[in-house]
């Protein structure tokens, strides 16, 4: 197999391997022919990144690098490994489960020598472990007090004690196992870019080719309507390019050869050739698929007290063991302090719940990038908002039309479409797409129109010169007058719009007002935040005072910044965290980038800038804000959920060991009763946080 070392730790390297060398029904086989080899311990293998993570035994380093060598498509699709395929995660779950159920009741028809030499082999793996943990790591953990209570149980002979102990502990890894894959599954197949093919030019001839045999210097050729599958540098041609999904600007940007380009990113009108820099790992998905793959770095500080009060509880656990025994030398009692434990039951449910929460969160439209996010989505109280392309929705919409200089309204729009409709960007659509909802037929009587990439257009009409554009275009490039009447009616009532000015002759006939309109959910996810407790709600703008005032009083928002540079977000941001506010900033461009990184909470949308996305703790993955209210309902839902299960954690495991030391139930109910309660916090940590799961 062929990779590349992308990352490395002691015991832990991650390989690259190029696209498609395994598929998503491979990835199974993968991982079990990896983790067949000695010295391995666990090995996850993505498809969609052809990433390969594995944990192995320091001192066999190279024989894991030699392994996955040569590990070839000969071996991992082999059809006798069919069975390792399995179907969806729900159905590896089902079939785990059977067959773990199905083991245990034929090791309880066993004859009683033979089943206690399979108890006393299923033993060893677990004894290894707390081995590990008290000589290597030099921790008294859960690990060590699992061990103790599964000898302690083989040594009374209580041979089914000690398997209903084992058979606990590995459902309530399976479990945790399955969820956190399915996490990983559920975002791998909602953010999936899927680009079958692209056109390269080669030879000075345009060929199809497969996305999947794209390389780092290929010239991709990019036409009008088409989106921009790599990201490069212009090699040739010009281009005007929509970057909302890059910058949440509304409007296109030219780029010229030189100019950077980003996947994604839309062809509006022209064509480019584009010089591939980075594709494959490269490329946003895999970055925030890698993201979830390490959100154990980012653990909530509830699940980083979890386990740690769980581990700091096992001591009193052999402590309050030994105490008993020296006082009623009642082995079977003293046992009872090592059957029952607090530690297991928190160490395990809280990183469940979370996870349970993360892969819910993805199937409601939003990932939520670590454990620690959820516990500052649930504690947040104040929200801040970007406007542009965040509160609006980035697409250009006709506001108004302005008719002057004895010109109708009529008139200047329906020339202004006649003009536009000739090419394809987005304020040419709003324009035309007006005059067809105003029933504005024109038909083409000017000659043939002359075109300034991102400047505007020109044409003749009855003899006249007719332009459309921008103020630069036609006020000094066309050498138009401005009246000192018609100026004041563009500050009086144009304030808050993009402009295109219209001229016919020496004269301005007419401005066309362009907007870009609130999105449609924006008020009721301002309301329903409100509802959610979020009382202190902001939004930031770098438009001017007068438009983030009209959009503000659209919402109900009282308190606004405008005119403000990328710093100043991130300065007012960090003032209100001095504060002691609890800050969730809402944002998708690159301008939004350092508030959201000073935020408690940053959120971006899909359709946001890379940087955003990859600077922001919970991305939405809809590209709307709904899916915002979803994120803080789970949040506190599952904070709400975590506390539950302490207070059912401590009040049952307290109850059992009183019982035990009492001598009222015998260690082995008390270790099966112990071991049902963990598995029960544990399911109820998997439930859905939200009615009606999707």
């Amino acid at each position: 197999m062929e990779f590349v070392i992308a990352h490395e730790l002691p015991g832990r390297i991650r390989l690259r391997t190029p696209k498609g060398t395994f598929s998503k029904k491979n990835a199974p086989a993968v991982e079990a022919l990896l983790e067949s080899q000695r010295g391995v311990k666990r090995v996850r293998a993505a498809y969609l990144t052809g990433s390969i993570l594995i944990y192995f035994e320091a001192p066999q380093r190279e024989n894991v690098l030699s392994a996955a060598a040569l590990l070839t498509e000969d071996y991992y699709d082999d059809e006798e490994l069919e069975g390792l395929r399995g179907g969806a995660p729900q159905d590896s779950l089902k079939t785990s489960l059977v067959a773990m159920a199905a083991r245990f009741v034929f090791r309880l028809m066993l004859p009683s020598p033979l089943r206690k030499t399979v108890n006393i082999c299923r033993a060893s793996s677990f004894v290894r472990r707390g081995l590990h943990s008290l000589l290597v790591v030099r921790k008294l953990d859960v690990s060590v007090l699992d061990a103790s209570a599964i000898v302690s149980a083989i040594l009374r002979s209580d041979f089914v004690s000690a398997g209903i102990i084992m058979t606990l502990i590995s459902l309530g890894d399976l479990l945790e196992s399955w969820t956190q894959r399915k996490s990983k599954e559920d975002l791998a197949q909602s953010l999936a870019l899927r680009v079958d093919t692209v056109w390269v030019r080669r030879g000075g001839c345009d060929v199809e080719t497969a996305f999947a045999d794209l390389a780092v210097g290929d010239l991709v050729v990019v036409r009008a309507g088409s989106v921009i599958p790599v990201d490069g540098r212009v090699d040739e041609g010009e281009a005007v390019v929509n970057q909302s999904s890059m910058t949440g600007e509304p409007l296109g940007v030219v780029r010229k050869k030189g100019a950077s380009v980003y996947a994604g990113t839309a062809v509006e009108e022209g064509m480019i050739v584009v010089e591939t820099t980075a594709l494959g790992n490269s490329t946003r998905i895999s970055k925030i698929i890698e993201v979830v793959e390490e959100s154990e770095s980012r653990k909530a500080s509830v699940q980083g007290r979890a386990e740690h009060l769980a581990d700091s509880i096992v001591p009193f656990n052999f402590m309050l063991a030994g105490l008993i025994y020296l006082v009623t030398r009642n082995p079977m009692r003293a046992s009872s302090a090592l059957m029952v434990d607090y530690s297991c039951a928190i160490k395990l449910a809280t990183p469940l719940a979370i996870l349970a929460s993360m892969r819910e969160g993805i199937r409601r439209g939003v990932l939520i990038k670590g454990g620690k996010y959820i516990e500052a989505l649930s504690d947040a109280d104040t929200v801040v908002f970007d406007k542009t392309g965040t509160l609006t929705v980035a697409e250009p919409r006709v506001a108004k039309v302005i008719a002057l200089n004895g010109f109708r309204g009529e008139d200047v729009l329906r020339l202004s479409a006649c003009l536009e409709e000739h090419f394809p960007h987005s304020i040419a659509k709003a324009v035309v797409r007006r005059a067809e909802e105003d029933e504005l037929h024109h038909a083409e009587e000017h000659a043939d129109v002359e075109y300034a990439v991102a400047h505007g257009i020109a044409s003749s009409l009855r003899g006249e010169r007719v332009i459309i554009g921008s103020a630069h275009f036609v006020f000094e490039d066309e050498g138009i007058g401005l009246s000192e009447e018609d100026e004041k009616i563009i500050v009086e009532e144009c304030a808050h719009y993009s402009l295109l000015y219209l001229a016919v002759g020496a004269k301005l006939a007419g401005i066309i007002c362009i907007a870009d309109p609130l999105r449609g959910e924006a008020c009721e996810v301002v309301s329903a935040l409100r509802a959610e407790g979020l009382e202190h709600l902001v939004m930031l703008t770098g438009d001017s005072r007068r438009a983030a005032e009209n959009t503000a009083a659209q919402l109900g928002i009282s308190e606004l910044r405008s005119e403000m540079l990328p710093v100043d977000k991130a300065k007012y941001v960090r003032a209100l965290a001095e504060k002691r506010r609890a800050v969730i900033m809402v944002g998708d461009g690159v301008n939004d980038s350092p508030a959201l990184s000073a935020a408690s909470v940053g959120v971006s949308m899909r359709s946001g800038a890379d940087i955003a996305q990859e600077v922001a703790n919970v991305v939405l993955l809809e590209n709307g804000l709904g899916a915002l209210i979803d994120a803080r309902r789970i949040s506190r839902g599952t904070m709400r959920k975590i506390n539950r299960n302490y207070c059912f954690i401590v009040g049952t495991n307290t109850m059992l060991l009183l019982l035990g030391l009492g001598g009222f139930i015998s260690p082995a109910l008390s270790a099966l009763l112990h071991n049902l309660s963990t598995v029960g916090a544990s399911v109820y940590s998997l439930a859905p946080v939200l009615e009606g799961e999707m």
